[in-house]
């Protein structure tokens, strides 16, 4: 696989989004999109960012996102380890896109 290295993740997602990638936020913020409701931009490759797990994505990179999706949680506890948002978002789209 490749991979480019960007010390600033401004850049990168810029960059993305330069290349034509949907560039989505993994966060809680005002305006996100429950998951379930979120869908990927039919024909445009596709590009998570996920954020520190104390916290999060910063906000001028939100502002750079053409979506912020949240995973919808129960309890009182309202942020999941990095890696297992990763794998649950992940899985989801992999399933709206068909591929599993």
């Amino acid at each position: 696989m490749a991979w480019e290295y960007a010390a600033e993740t401004a850049d990168a997602v810029g960059a993305l989004k330069a290349a034509g990638y949907q560039v989505v936020a993994v966060e809680q913020t005002t305006g996100s999109v429950p998951l379930p409701q979120f869908q990927p931009a039919p024909g445009r490759p596709l590009a998570l960012v996920l954020g520190n797990e104390v916290f999060g994505v910063d906000d001028a990179v939100l502002a750079l996102c053409d979506v912020a999706v949240e995973i919808p949680q129960f309890g009182t506890k309202h942020s999941l380890n990095v890696g297992v948002a990763a794998g649950v978002v992940l899985w989801d789209v992999l399933v709206k896109l068909g591929v599993v």
